[in-house]
């Protein structure tokens, strides 16, 4: 089987709720998304998508992930996308860091492999470990009030994981935390996800005033040094996410006892392959993990939701159902939330199929 075509189409994802806020003023309302279609000279096509949290997020952002693209395809037509440790190997000799760019191709050939074997994702990722997968949902920053409010909305909904969106200001952090933990119950887990937004002195401040609650401390601060600093300060779970941006980030901070739970997001490490082995390592090593991606639609869903279900439920933290966060459905197939859970396919591939009403045309075309 050889690649003998690649398309790229662009959609935008508006929000249910309108916008999208996070640490230091950044928010999103329309999120740009990117999705790849390999095709093949056997006709099997794959897909996948990459979908940055904006611009201000991670080194990632939209444009690039089709400049990206626009770099590497050159390079994969005639290749064959069942080889994918050559694929990789392939588009990090053509084009030098950029994981963003890359994960949609990965993802696409781990689509490929399972439909030209008929298997699904996750059992090529493993196998199913869990039937299901149990889910968190983030909430956007706000006032307090209305935080803790909707966290009362969405537990009706069947989410028992919620992360809180802070690293603004400190004073209103914390009241956003004493707030939110207050309407919860005592089974249900909270994560204070500063997204890096604090200054050392600040998650200082934050953890020590928190230290009493029920709470898990993500990613209070820009680094990986300024993170740990605060991570020696407080008994409270850990989490980290931005720094730990592949495997030699993921071995350090094991090695340095950094964090007791990751975020894993596909796209930010280079696609599923690279996904694979750090949950492999985490699980190696006691490390429970979020999985998730930087944002997405239907295809982000399912690629979530097959590596997911494809580990121990023991090490499988939560995971995310972005499709249930916006208004336009891109793929059929695609995992739904059902009372605060979801489960990947058990069709071949990533079990999705896409919805070219919704994509339109190709923005590129490469052959």
């Amino acid at each position: 089987m050889k690649i003998s075509a690649i398309n790229v189409y662009q959609v935008d994802l508006p929000l249910k709720e309108g916008r999208y806020n996070w640490s230091n003023g950044n928010f999103v309302e329309v999120f740009d998304s990117t999705v790849v279609e390999i095709l093949t000279d056997e006709g099997l096509k794959g897909y996948a998508e990459c979908c940055p949290l904006g611009s201000a997020y991670l080194p990632s952002f939209a444009l690039g992930v089709r400049a990206g693209l626009q770099e590497l395809a050159p390079h994969l037509i005639g290749q064959d996308p069942l080889n994918i440790g050559e694929i990789n190997r392939a588009m990090d000799a053509a084009l030098r860091g950029h994981p963003y760019a890359k994960a949609p191709i990965d993802i696409a050939c781990w689509d490929l492999l399972g439909k030209a074997t008929g298997q699904p994702v996750h059992t090529l990722l493993g196998g199913a470990a869990q039937d299901d997968v149990v889910l968190y949902r983030a909430i956007s920053q706000e006032d307090p009030e209305v935080m803790a409010c909707k966290i009362e909305g969405y537990s009706a909904e069947g989410y028992t994981k919620f992360q809180l969106k802070v690293g603004g200001d400190a004073n209103e952090d914390i009241e956003r935390i004493h707030a939110t933990r207050a309407v919860l119950k005592s089974s249900d887990l909270l994560v204070a996800d500063a997204n890096t937004g604090w200054t050392r002195h600040e998650a200082a401040r934050v953890v020590g005033a928190i230290s009493t609650l029920d709470v898990y401390v993500e990613q209070p601060c820009l680094t990986y040094e300024e993170s740990l600093s605060i991570r020696r300060r407080t008994a409270l779970p850990f989490v980290m996410d931005e720094v730990i941006d592949g495997p030699n980030m993921l071995v350090r901070g094991i090695a340095e006892d950094a964090m007791d739970v990751i975020n894993l997001k596909i796209s930010k490490v280079g696609g599923l392959s690279r996904a694979k082995l750090m949950r492999d390592l985490c699980i190696a090593h006691g490390i429970p993990m979020t999985i998730e991606d930087t944002w997405g639609g239907d295809i982000t869903t399912a690629a979530i939701a097959h590596l997911a279900r494809s580990t121990p439920a023991e090490f499988c933290f939560s995971a995310t159902d972005f499709n249930s966060y916006g208004t336009v459905k891109i793929a059929d197939g695609a995992p739904q939330r059902v009372n605060g859970r979801m489960t990947a396919a058990d069709r071949p591939g990533l079990g999705i199929t896409p919805d070219f009403n919704a994509l339109g045309d190709p923005v590129a075309r490469y052959s």
